[in-house]
């Protein structure tokens, strides 16, 4: 058999973009024509169309992060369903088009993307650190591309931020999560894992799973609680009980127009009301038992 009749063997990310290159582009009046027909009447077949026809633009912004070590089929997945939230958003009638007004959502999902899967610890928690993540990324990409050393103070100079903040993000992306499957050694004959040097503790494994199921009852718990909260009520909770910088009580009680005493009192009755909502239902039930009984 001849070597060139043989079947050409392509990867699912070669085989995608052959199937997205088959969608032609759209011309500017094309565009219009679809997307006004998609905001007046919610036509899907034109949904349908301006997507496909800019899938193309969504495989070239995502591998501009093909050096975070995810796959590329993964990234471009997230980068179309923020060009279909575009795309049901888009308003024709802005003299822009789609693909200029889509790079934002597409790139915006991308990032989320990245933050919640580059490391089982969150990399960056603000804005500022969010940013910081990505333009350090690509700094030492450019100094690498220079032959520059990529020192820490250069790099906070490049960036116009502090050098103790350039310092904590490098470390938190060097300190990424390490597949447990990975072979210890690239190249070589042995086999062995990181997973075949950890102890089997059955014990450590079934507290861990407990404790991981505990905190997942008490995230939902928590979002429930939240649906049983009023306007006023649930922003004290977010911006005091459970923000990462609390709001001062003095701020809210600028806010409602209340004195800082009442603020402080409103706040108390939502610890009292959230301590009685995560008790067991039996134990709630008794209580009120008690309390009615008492009346």
């Amino acid at each position: 058999m001849a070597k060139n009749s043989l079947p050409q063997i392509i990867s699912p990310s070669e085989q995608y973009i052959k199937e997205v290159l088959r969608y032609p582009l759209l011309s500017k009046e094309e565009e219009f024509e679809l997307a006004a027909r998609y905001w007046k009447d919610k036509d899907l077949e034109s949904a349908h169309k301006l997507v496909t026809s800019n899938l193309r633009f969504v495989i070239k912004i995502a591998n501009e992060y093909a050096n975070y070590g995810l796959k590329l089929m993964d990234v471009i997945q997230e980068g179309n369903i923020g060009l279909m939230r575009a795309v049901k958003t888009y308003n024709p009638y802005k003299d822009t088009r789609l693909i200029t007004y889509a790079v934002w959502w597409i790139r915006s999902y991308i990032h989320d993307y990245i933050q919640r899967n580059w490391s089982l610890v969150k990399i960056g928690t603000t804005q500022a650190q969010r940013k910081l993540f990505y333009k350090l990324q690509k700094e030492k990409q450019k100094l690498d591309h220079y032959d520059l050393e990529t020192s820490p103070k250069l790099l906070a100079q490049k960036l116009g931020v502090r050098e103790k903040d350039v310092i904590e993000m490098d470390q938190r992306m060097q300190g990424r999560d390490i597949s447990l499957d990975a072979p210890l050694k690239k190249g070589d004959d042995d086999k062995n894992t990181r997973i075949d040097f950890i102890a089997d503790d059955k014990g450590n494994v079934e507290q861990f799973l407990a404790e991981k199921e505990e905190a997942l009852m008490m995230q939902n718990k928590l979002k429930e609680f939240e649906k049983t909260l009023k306007e006023r009520n649930l922003f004290i909770y977010k911006k005091r009980l459970v923000a990462e910088k609390p709001m001062t009580l003095q701020a809210i009680a600028n806010k409602y127009k209340i004195s800082k005493e009442r603020a402080r009192q409103l706040e108390e009755k939502i610890k009292t009301n959230l301590k009685m909502f995560l008790l067991p239902k039996s134990s709630h039930n008794r209580k009120q038992k008690r309390q009615s009984l008492r009346s």
